[in-house]
C-alpha cells in the first residue's frame, strides 16, 4: 500500500511460501481446517450465530475476550443458573470492570456444530447481543480472522514449525509478528505482540470486539501524543464491558509498523483507559486484512486484503522494492442466499453501497420469503439513503416476520420520524409483548415510548431493563429516561430525583439530564433548585427549545415576568409547537 510515496505494506524478511489446505506444503508441514464459522459484519461488528436448546441468537467474535461471556438478561432469557464468581474476580474492560457470575450451558450449538457442555461468564454491559465469543473457544486451536471473507475458520497444524502459515499469499507479501505466551494458568491468553507507533514499541491487543483501535493516553505520550497535540479532537465517549463511559480522542500519529506492514499517518483513537497491553487494534483492522493467529507457534502472520483502515484509504499497496501488489479479491462467488448475504454485509461494513445492495438483492431473489435478507436490504438502502425505498423493504421484512423485534423497533422508528405515532405505537406495542423481560432492546424500546409522548410506556420499560442491567455503562441513559417520565406524569417525584442524581453522578454535566432534575424540581416546588438547572442545561445547549420554554414557567411561577417573556419567545422562534407539548402536561407557560 503506497501513499504519497511512502512504502506502507512491504514483504518480511523470510520468504514468502504458499501451502495447500489438509495437505503437505513444506515437508511434512500440513494445515487443515477442523471448523468455518460463518460470520455476518453488522456495522463494526462480526456476528456468528448460535443457539441454547431452540434459542436463536447471536454472538459478536471478540479475540480481545479472555473467556466468552453473556449479559444477564440473555443468560435469564436461556434459562441458564449462575453461580456467583469468587469475590476477587472482576470482568474488565476499557472502560472499568463489573461484577461477575458462571454459567454453563449444556444444550449449545455455534455456527451449528453442537459443543456439549460451553461455560460462560455473565456480566457486565450489554452488547446488543447474547454475549462475546472469547478465547475459551477461540484459542483452543489456532484461528485464521478472514473477515473480508465473512469466516473464521479454527485450525490444526501438524508438523510445521517456523513455516510461514499465510498459505493464502500465493508469492505474495505477508507481515509476520511473535505473540506472547500465557503464564500457562487457566485461561486462554490475549492475542498480543509488539508494533511500532512513531518508532516506540507498544504492546498491541488484537481485538476484533473493539470497535475502532483505541491506544492508552499513557502510550500515547510515550509516542509524543496527547489531548492537546495539533490535530487530536474529541470524538465522544467509549464503552465496553465496563460500567463507565469515558472520553476519547482521535489523533494523528506519524507510522504504525505491524511487523512490517508501515502504514504512514495513521489516525486512531485514545483515551484514559485499562488495558492488557498498550492499545487495541480494531475491527477495522481486522476488516482489511486476513490473518492466522497460530497459537502453537505464538505466531500471527497477516496480509492487507485492501480498504480503509487506522483511518486512511489507500490507493494500492507496494513492496519496499516499489513493486506493486495486486490486491484483487480472488474468493469465489456466493452460490447462496446466506453466502450472498455475507458478502454483501462486508461490502456494508466498508461503506461500497452498490456493491452491497447488488448481492442482498441476489439474497431476496433466491429466498424470497426470509424476511431477513428483506430486511437487511432495508437497513443498507437506509443507510445509503433511501428512505422510501427502504421504508418497503421493512415494511415487507414485517410482514414475512411479523414477530421480529429488530424488524419492529426500526419500523417504528421510521414511523416516529415520519410523524405516525398511531403506526409507530402498533410496532412498539408486538415488540412490548415479544422481547425477553430484561431484554437490552428494552432501552430503545423505553426511549421509543418517549418520544411518542407514552411515559407509562417508557416507565415499564426502563424499570425491566434496570432490573437485569444494574453494571450497564448505559445505566445513565435509563435512569435519566425513567426521571423524565416520573416528572412528566408528576408522579413519584422523590424517586424522579433520585433516578437524575444518580444519572447526573454517572454523566456530570449532561444538559438533557440537567433539563430531566430541572423539571422535576419544577414539579417539587423549588424554584431556584429549578432554574439553576434550566440555566446550567442551557449554558450546554442554548437552542433548546424545551428548557428554554421550561425556563420561562419557572421564571413566571418565580415572578420574573420579563425573563420569563422573553425565553418563551425565544422557544417559540426555535419550535412553534413547544407549548402545546408543555400543555399536555399541565405545564403552561
Amino acid at each position: 500500500m503506497r501513499m504519497r510515496g511512502s512504502t506502507v505494506v512491504r514483504g518480511v524478511a523470510i520468504a514468502v511460501m504458499a501451502m495447500a489446505m489438509a495437505g503437505p506444503a513444506i515437508g511434512a508441514c500440513k494445515v487443515s481446517k477442523l471448523a468455518e464459522l460463518p460470520v455476518t459484519l453488522i456495522g463494526r461488528r462480526a456476528m456468528v450465530d448460535a443457539k441454547f436448546g431452540t434459542h436463536d441468537t447471536r454472538f459478536i467474535v471478540d479475540s480481545g475476550a479472555f473467556y466468552s461471556t453473556l449479559s444477564r438478561a440473555s443468560a435469564a432469557e436461556f434459562g441458564l443458573s449462575s453461580t456467583p464468581a469468587p469475590s476477587w474476580f472482576r470482568l474488565r474492560g476499557v472502560n472499568g470492570d463489573a461484577s461477575a457470575s458462571i454459567a454453563s450451558a449444556k444444550d449449545f450449538t455455534l455456527a451449528g456444530i453442537p459443543l456439549p457442555r460451553v461455560s460462560f461468564i455473565v456480566g457486565g454491559t450489554d452488547t446488543g447481543t447474547a454475549g462475546l465469543l472469547g478465547q475459551n473457544i477461540l484459542g483452543l486451536v489456532d484461528v485464521e480472522y478472514d473477515l473480508p471473507h465473512g469466516a473464521v475458520r479454527l485450525m490444526k497444524v501438524e508438523d510445521c514449525g517456523n513455516v510461514g502459515l499465510a498459505y493464502w499469499a500465493a508469492g505474495k507479501p505477508y507481515s509476520m509478528i511473535p505473540l506472547e505466551r500465557g503464564d500457562g494458568g487457566p485461561w486462554k491468553p490475549h492475542t498480543i505482540g509488539t508494533v511500532l507507533v512513531n518508532g516506540v514499541k507498544m504492546r498491541a491487543v488484537f481485538d476484533s470486539g473493539a470497535q475502532t483501535t483505541i491506544m492508552t493516553l499513557a502510550a500515547a505520550k510515550r509516542a509524543g501524543i496527547t489531548p492537546t497535540s495539533p490535530g487530536v479532537r474529541p470524538v465522544g465517549y467509549n464503552s465496553g464491558l465496563g460500567s463507565k463511559q469515558l472520553t476519547t480522542w482521535i489523533a494523528p500519529f506519524d507510522t504504525i509498523d505491524l511487523g512490517g506492514e508501515v502504514v504512514p499517518k495513521p489516525k486512531f483513537n485514545i483515551a484514559d483507559i485499562k488495558l492488557d497491553g498498550d492499545m487495541l487494534i480494531g475491527f477495522d483492522f481486522f476488516l482489511t486484512h486476513r490473518m492466522f493467529v497460530s497459537n502453537a507457534n505464538h505466531l500471527m502472520y497477516m496480509t492487507y486484503e485492501g480498504g480503509t483502515v487506522f483511518g486512511l484509504t489507500p490507493t494500492g499497496a507496494r513492496t519496499t522494492g516499489g513493486e506493486k501488489l495486486d490486491l484483487t479479491d480472488t474468493a469465489g462467488v456466493p452460490t447462496d442466499a446466506a453466502g450472498f448475504s455475507r458478502r454483501a454485509a462486508v461490502f456494508l461494513s466498508k461503506r461500497h453501497y452498490p456493491e452491497g445492495l447488488a448481492d442482498l438483492d441476489k439474497a431476496v431473489a433466491m429466498a424470497p420469503t426470509v424476511g431477513r435478507y428483506v430486511f437487511l436490504r432495508g437497513q443498507a438502502r437506509l443507510a445509503n439513503g433511501q428512505l422510501l425505498l427502504a421504508a418497503a423493504d421493512i415494511d415487507k421484512a414485517a410482514a414475512l416476520s411479523p414477530d421480529d423485534n429488530e424488524v419492529r423497533l426500526l419500523r417504528a422508528r421510521l414511523r416516529v420520524m415520519s410523524r405516525d405515532p398511531a403506526g409507530a405505537a402498533e410496532d412498539m406495542k408486538v415488540a412490548d409483548r415479544t422481547l425477553a423481560a430484561g431484554s437490552d432492546d428494552r432501552l430503545r424500546l423505553a426511549g421509543l415510548y418517549d418520544s411518542i409522548d407514552q411515559p407509562e410506556g417508557s416507565i415499564a420499560n426502563y424499570d425491566a431493563w434496570l432490573k437485569m442491567h444494574g453494571d450497564d455503562a448505559d445505566r445513565a441513559t435509563a435512569y435519566n429516561g425513567r426521571c423524565w417520565a416520573r416528572a412528566l406524569l408528576d408522579r413519584e417525584l422523590d424517586r424522579a430525583l433520585s433516578d437524575c442524581n444518580t444519572a447526573l453522578k454517572l454523566r456530570p454535566g449532561s444538559a438533557s439530564y440537567l433539563d430531566s432534575r430541572a423539571l422535576v424540581q419544577l414539579r417539587l416546588g423549588k424554584l431556584d433548585a429549578a432554574l439553576a438547572d434550566y440555566d446550567a442545561a442551557l449554558k450546554a445547549n442554548p437552542r433548546n427549545a424545551w428548557s428554554l420554554y421550561m425556563r420561562g414557567v419557572a421564571e413566571r411561577r418565580a415572578g420574573k415576568t420579563e425573563a420569563a417573556d422573553a425565553d418563551r419567545k425565544a422557544a417559540l422562534a426555535i419550535n412553534p409547537d413547544v407549548a402545546k407539548r408543555a400543555a399536555r402536561y399541565g405545564l403552561d407557560g
